[in-house]
C-alpha cells in the first residue's frame, strides 16, 4: 500500500525544511549540548509559530489536533535537521493531559505547550528509566504506580506535576551529547489518579513512539543524503569512491531500509494502533541505525570526529533506537497482536499459541 502526502502536507514539510535550514541547527545542537538553551528556545518558538506543537493539542485547548499524520510529517523534518530538546516529551505530555478524564490540568497547561511558551518532559511506564532535558523543561510530569495494598485490585496510578525549579538530580551520560538524562522524581502536585491515568499514559506512550519513529526516519534520511554527497567528493585511485560498486550497494541497502520504514510510519499514523506504531518504530530506528553505521564506514576517520557535523546525527540515531522502547520491547508489543499463530494442521492462522 502506498501512503502519499497530500499537497498541504508536502507544503508543510517544505516550510519546516526551509525554516530549519535557515536556522543553522548544528550550532543550536552544540549550544544545547553545553547547557546553553537560548538558541534552542528561540528555534522552539519559531517551530511553535509554525504550528508544530499544536498538532498534538486538541482545539479545545488552543491547539489544532490531534493530527498524528501531520505530526509525523513535522518530526521527520525535525529529525532531518537534528533539532535538540524534549520534542517527543512535549508531545507525550500534551497527549497525556488531553486524554485525562479531568479537564482541569489540560486547561491549565496545554495552551502553553501549544504556543511554545513551555517545554515539557515526562516519565511514563514503558518509556524508559530516565527523563530527557529536565533542566530545560518548564513542566515535569511523572506517572507512577505505587504498590497497592493487599486485596486492593484498583489501579492506583498517579500523575504528578513539578516545575523547572524542582530538583532533577545529577545528569547521566547519553550517547547523544545533546540529550541530558536524569532520573524521574514522582513528587510535586498531584494532578490526577486512578485508571484513567493509566489509559492516558498508554495513549501518550503510543504518541511518543510515533514521534520518535518519525524523528529517527528523518535522522536516517539526513545521514544518507550527507553520505551520498560525500562519496561523490572523496576520491581514491583518481575516481570518486561513489563509483565503486561496493559503496553503491551499501547506500542502496540504506535507502531501501529507510523507504520501507516510511510507509510503516505513515500507516501507523493513520491507525494509531499501538502495535502498528511499535512496528514503525522498530523499522525506522533500525533503518536509521544501519544508515548511521554505513555513513560512518564510508566517511572513514573524519566520521569519528565530534567537530564534524555528521557526528550530531550519528549519535542521535543510536540514542533514538532505544528511546521510548527498545527494539525488543517494540517487537514484543507487535507480537501481542500479530504473534505466531497455528491451526491443527500446522498452517499459519488460528488461535495464538500459548
Amino acid at each position: 500500500m502506498r501512503f502519499l502526502l497530500d499537497p498541504e502536507q508536502r507544503a508543510f514539510a517544505d516550510s519546516l525544511n526551509a525554516l530549519l535550514t535557515a536556522a543553522d541547527t548544528p550550532q543550536v545542537v552544540r549550544a544545547w549540548a553545553t547547557g546553553d538553551h537560548t538558541p534552542g528556545r528561540a528555534l522552539w518558538s519559531r517551530l511553535a509559530d509554525a504550528g508544530v506543537f499544536a498538532l498534538a493539542v486538541p482545539e479545545a485547548y488552543e491547539g489544532v489536533g490531534p493530527l498524528p499524520v501531520e505530526l509525523a510529517v513535522a518530526f521527520v523534518e525535525l529529525g532531518r535537521h537534528g533539532v535538540p530538546g524534549p520534542l517527543v516529551e512535549t508531545v507525550a505530555a500534551a497527549t497525556l493531559l488531553s486524554e485525562l478524564d479531568e479537564s482541569g490540568p489540560a486547561k491549565r497547561l496545554l495552551p502553553a505547550l501549544a504556543s511554545g511558551e513551555a517545554l515539557a518532559t515526562v516519565a511514563l511506564p514503558g518509556g524508559g528509566p530516565f527523563v530527557l532535558d529536565a533542566e530545560a523543561a518548564d513542566i515535569h510530569l511523572t506517572v507512577d504506580s505505587p504498590e497497592a495494598p493487599a486485596r486492593d485490585t484498583t489501579p492506583n496510578t498517579r500523575l504528578h506535576l513539578s516545575g523547572s525549579s524542582s530538583p532533577t538530580g545529577p545528569a547521566r551520560p547519553s550517547l547523544d551529547p545533546a540529550r541530558s538524562l536524569t532520573l524521574p522524581h514522582p513528587t510535586g502536585e498531584l494532578l490526577a489518579a486512578g485508571p484513567h491515568v493509566t489509559r492516558a499514559a498508554a495513549q501518550a506512550l503510543t504518541w511518543a513512539r510515533l514521534a520518535t519513529a518519525a524523528q529517527a526516519l528523518g535522522v536516517g534520511l539526513a545521514l544518507l543524503d550527507r553520505t551520498v554527497e560525500y562519496v561523490k567528493q572523496r576520491t581514491q585511485f583518481g575516481v570518486p569512491i561513489g563509483s565503486f560498486q561496493a559503496v553503491k550497494h551499501q547506500l542502496a541497502d540504506a535507502k531501501i531500509a529507510l523507504e520501507f520504514a516510511r510507509p510503516l510510519l505513515f500507516g501507523a499514523a493513520l491507525s494509531m494502533a499501538p502495535a502498528d506504531v511499535a512496528a514503525a518504530k522498530v523499522a525506522a530506528g533500525e533503518a536509521a541505525y544501519a544508515t548511521a553505521r554505513t555513513a560512518l564506514q564510508l566517511h572513514g576517520a573524519i566520521g569519528y570526529t565530534a567537530e564534524y557535523d555528521l557526528s550530531l546525527w550519528l549519535t542521535k540515531a543510536r540514542a533514538l533506537r532505544t528511546a521510548w522502547g527498545s527494539p525488543a520491547e517494540c517487537r514484543a508489543e507487535v507480537l501481542t497482536v500479530h504473534g505466531p499463530r497455528s491451526t491443527d494442521s500446522g498452517v499459519s492462522g488460528g488461535d495464538p499459541r500459548s
